[in-house]
């Protein structure tokens, strides 16, 4: 194993895979002679060269129709989003032409296409760049959506998205490129769809996903000082849904807290709420909580955002509602 930075984790992944396959290139505004704007694509430039690292216009539509055509016609395109706020500009290209068009062409076209960049808050950016859209992307058939919250994670779910015959949403966070954590050594794939229990525990079941699982570990530290154990549960794909590995959890620890960075309404929590309450209501001791951002755009104020956030403190509450303590 090795120690490397998530932004590392990420540029390693897309070098294997275009070294692997000729057919896989990365474009999006600045991912070349900047090295991105996060400097997930440093030295790839140089190695790869202008034609299969590009930079592109302040022009979301345009690129992102331009990468689906390409993904039609036997190319793996990367497009990197410096936020998935601006996919806005281009989420007509995503959701009616790459989302669609293996069912609308009857099977004759795939597209194997993957739309990556930060998503959800990261500080003071204000209410137009701090939205969270996976619930969005997850909404629509034809898309797969993946959140890793760690540098093993995203390197190894990123490989298995770039050879995916399927278009898929990559998402991840300004505020995890630095976060370090260990990497295996060599060629590893990681499933998409496959949950991963992170801590396992007897008590109550967390399940999150993202960089706001931070403060589900930080929350069952606290709880383990009262005797509380705590199983998390990390999605990492939230379509598909591993809807199994929550349930096997909840019908073990007969308790669920579901930690979202995204608001309340229409969520991927409320999704889960609604399938575990059908699939094993008879398991639950209490009922579901689930913990999301305030219902508002997000705050400039650091003091406002830090009461929109959820926290550990958030999840310490709720567990220890669910335990009717």
């Amino acid at each position: 194993m090795k120690t490397i930075q998530f932004r590392e984790a990420v540029c390693e992944a897309m070098s294997e895979e275009m070294r692997r396959d000729e057919a896989v290139y990365l474009m999006g505004e600045e991912v070349a002679e900047y090295n991105g704007a996060y400097k997930a694509s440093k030295g790839m430039l140089d190695e790869f060269g202008a034609d299969r690292v590009i930079d592109t216009p302040i022009s979301e539509l345009g690129f992102a129709g331009i990468a689906i055509g390409s993904a039609m016609n036997g190319c793996r395109p990367i497009v990197e989003y410096m936020t998935f706020n601006f996919s806005l500009v281009g989420i007509d290209q995503i959701i009616n032409n790459a989302a669609k068009i293996r069912q609308m062409s009857g099977g004759q076209f795939n597209c194997p296409v993957v739309f990556r960049g930060p998503t959800a808050s990261a500080g003071q950016l204000g209410a137009t760049h701090s939205q969270a859209f996976e619930n969005w992307f997850a909404n629509t058939p034809g898309l797969k959506v993946i959140v890793p919250s760690n540098p093993a994670d995203a390197k190894g779910l990123l490989k298995s998205a770039i050879r995916d015959d399927d278009p898929v949403i990559f998402m991840e966070s300004e505020q995890m490129y630095g976060d370090k954590g260990e990497v295996p050594e060599g060629e590893y794939l990681i499933p998409i769809g496959v949950a991963d229990i992170k801590r396992e525990g007897t008590d109550v079941t967390i399940v999150s996903f993202g960089k706001i699982i931070k403060e589900a570990y930080a929350a069952a530290d606290e709880l383990e000082k009262d005797g509380i154990s705590c199983e998390i549960i990390d999605l990492r794909t939230v379509r598909p849904l591993d809807i199994d590995a929550v349930l096997n959890s909840v019908k073990k620890t007969n308790r669920l807290v579901i930690l979202e960075e995204a608001w309340p309404f229409g969520n991927v929590s409320t999704e889960i709420t609604y399938q575990v309450q059908e699939k094993a209501f008879d398991y639950l001791d209490a009922p579901i909580v689930k913990i999301n951002t305030a219902d508002t755009p997000a705050p400039y104020s650091p003091v406002l955002l830090k009461e929109w956030l959820p926290n550990s403190n958030d999840v310490v509450k709720a567990v220890k509602k669910v335990l009717y303590r």
